[in-house]
């Protein structure tokens, strides 16, 4: 819509019914106010229902989890709140219906300790953190982790009893705590765990007696203690111990394993003979070329260059998890080396036979390979096989604003204004080329700071196309489900799920305020000061107070006022409760540039004005009515009767 149809609809609305126009602007106000008291809500409460909750919950509990075990030798690297997210692309996490499920943390030189935080993951089945050198007492707050089935502690330092409180982990099938400085007795509660399939409590300082029941355990190991088993005492202190028996037995024992050895062995020989013979076959039709059928004929290939499997495994080192370096839609993004030496991303698209696997490479081909821009993060290639799915991007050096804003390591220098504001500039391009010059238009529907990727000159590149979508220019709107990251949704996105290029306009308004701010979209530590934990909402109230200063990123030594001061009113244009009052990427631009900016934002004002007074006056009147209804029963019992 052009600017002189924004300015229409401003003076009739402002000029032609007063009392209805009141009505209206407080009626859209005290919805918006509580649209945003509904997202509080949806984020503290409807963790089942929001995943993007459990990712925040989870992720930082996991950051917490590593700073505690001392990861001062740097071995994991790629635990990033920022930039990933810990289902798909955080090494050592797996992950189950966006949950995690277990941590694979053995052997990597941990010196500290086991936090709290690890109680917060209520979904996770196994930790596994062996051969480190943890030490502490043995945590009691475990018991509360009611899924956790394999818990394995062993060859590290920790010490104190064991807690009887862990009789409580009634799902426990595998507890492994060989190699500590465990004292005291075995808990009697530990019978309580009936699923146990293996206890290994060897090598530590335990004294006195063990529950007969846990000699029924088929895979127990209580040796190099200080306790009643082994010789001298009824039972065997490992389970592999058995009783004498007759020398008949064991030579028919052997005779028979004898036999079964040799059908295995023939059968074996058999099954590798018949391995090979297709490992060949399918070796041939992998190593030269992809899968054919109507995979590749629904693709528009372009420019791309199709890669072999074997030109991948090399690549990447055959994905090895070192070269992780973040999320890629539906799967993990490996760093690599082409044979020429340039440097890649390659997205590895691990669910692929999973549901929306299969779409989403062929929208991410398809979208990326037809949209060609500077500020459009370009695809190189792809690879498909038989059973896998690959996309290779350029490499971004200087990895993602998000980074640079909120995750800087000491020496690294945080982004300066003509940076930030070239960002600005160069996001708000991209997105008018995806809505404007693709046929049909493009919406990204995940704009923010994570996504948007730096080159090795700063350049602002807009990536992760995985949640984008086709829109048919015939149609006004799309609905389905609702996908992007809390505190970027626009409220009617998230409330009807219907989106268009407008709920793009809103995540770009979002990411200038965390390109001014260096901000989180969402923060709940501004509860403690007693502030708005939305960011928009945050900056509303600082701009109401003229604190321009307070607003501006610390970490930012010098920047022009003027121009900040532009870029917070685009953004608050473009972060309008209504999706009708937001302007257009094109006007987006221009208003950046200073044309046309005045008069949006004086109206913008005058709005704003009318719905705090407005939203203020319905505050009062419903205080009032909740006093008056107290009040009233308090008259009626006054009156005579």
């Amino acid at each position: 819509m052009a600017i002189t149809e924004y300015q229409k609809q401003g003076e009739g609305s402002l000029g032609s019914s007063p009392m209805v126009d009141r009505e209206n602007s407080m009626s859209k106000a005290f919805s918006f106010r509580n649209f945003h008291l509904n997202l509080l809500i949806l984020l503290l409460l409807c963790s089942n229902g929001l995943s993007s909750n459990d990712y925040d919950v989870e992720g930082h509990a996991l950051i917490e989890l590593l700073r505690a075990l001392n990861n001062s030798n740097n071995r994991i690297t790629d635990w990033n709140i920022n930039l990933v997210s810990p289902c798909f692309s955080w090494s050592h996490v797996t992950c189950r219906n966006g949950n995690v499920i277990s941590l694979s943390l053995a052997s990597k030189g941990f010196s500290g300790t086991l936090s709290p935080s690890i109680t917060k993951l209520k979904f996770l089945v196994s930790l596994d953190l062996q051969n480190n050198d943890l030490s502490g007492a043995l945590p009691d707050y475990l018991s509360s982790m009611s899924n956790l089935q394999n818990l394995n502690l062993a060859n590290n330092s920790f010490n104190g009893p064991i807690p009887p409180a862990w009789g409580q982990l009634y799902n426990l099938k595998y507890l492994v705590m060989r190699g500590n400085h465990i004292t005291g007795t075995v808990p009697n509660s530990l019978i309580n765990i009936t699923g146990l399939k293996e206890l290994d409590l060897s090598s530590n300082d335990l004294t006195g007696g063990i529950p007969l029941q846990l000699f029924s355990i088929p895979t127990y190991n209580f040796s190099g203690n200080h306790l009643a088993c082994g010789n001298g005492f009824q039972q065997p202190c490992v389970s592999s111990s058995s009783a004498p028996v007759s020398s008949r037995r064991p030579k028919l024992e052997v005779a028979i394993t004898g036999a079964s050895c040799g059908a295995f062995l023939l059968l074996l020989v058999g099954a590798f003979v018949t391995y090979r013979c297709n490992y060949k076959r399918k070796l041939k039709s992998d190593q030269f070329f992809d899968v054919e059928g109507d995979v590749e004929r629904n693709i528009s290939l372009g420019q791309l260059r199709r890669f072999s499997w074997r030109e991948i495994q090399i690549a990447t080192d055959n994905f090895s998890e070192s070269n992780i370096i973040g999320q890629g839609g539906f799967g993990k993004v490996f760093k690599g080396y082409l044979s020429d030496n340039t440097k890649v991303a390659v997205k590895r698209l691990t669910d692929y036979h999973n549901p929306g696997g299969e779409a989403a490479f062929l929208r991410e081909v398809q979208l990326i390979s037809v949209a060609v821009h500077r500020n459009l993060l370009r695809l190189i290639g792809f690879c498909t096989t038989s059973s896998e799915r690959i996309l290779v991007y350029p490499f971004m050096q200087n990895l993602s604003v998000a980074y640079r804003l909120r995750d800087l390591k000491p020496g690294e220098k945080a982004l300066d204004w003509p940076t930030r504001r070239r960002i600005a500039f160069g996001a708000a391009h991209g997105l008018e080329y995806l809505h404007e010059h693709c046929d049909p238009k493009i919406i990204h529907r995940d704009l923010k700071a994570a996504n948007i990727l730096l080159d090795d000159n700063f350049e602002p590149v807009l990536g992760d196309f995985g949640l984008a979508k086709l829109v048919d220019t015939k149609l006004t709107h799309i609905t389905t489900q609702v996908r992007g990251t809390m505190g970027h949704i626009a409220p009617e996105y998230l409330s009807t799920g219907k989106s268009s290029e407008k709920t793009d306009v809103f995540g770009y308004g979002i990411t200038l305020l965390e390109l001014v701010t260096g901000q989180r979209a969402i923060d709940f530590s501004r509860l403690e000061e007693e502030e708005d934990v939305l960011l928009l909402d945050h900056i509303k109230k600082l701009l109401r107070e003229k604190r321009l200063g307070d607003i501006v990123d610390g970490n930012m030594k010098t920047y022009d006022p003027k121009e900040v001061e532009t870029i917070l009113q685009v953004a608050l244009l473009c972060t309008q409760s209504s999706p009708e009052d937001r302007p257009k990427m094109a006007e987006v631009i221009t208003m950046l540039k200073g044309v046309g900016l005045a008069e949006r934002w004086a109206e913008w004002e005058q709005l704003e004005e009318v719905r705090n007074q407005q939203f203020s006056l319905m505050s009062r009147q419903f205080m009032w009515a909740e006093d008056s209804t107290h009040d009233q029963e308090a008259i009626q019992l006054s009156q005579a009767r």
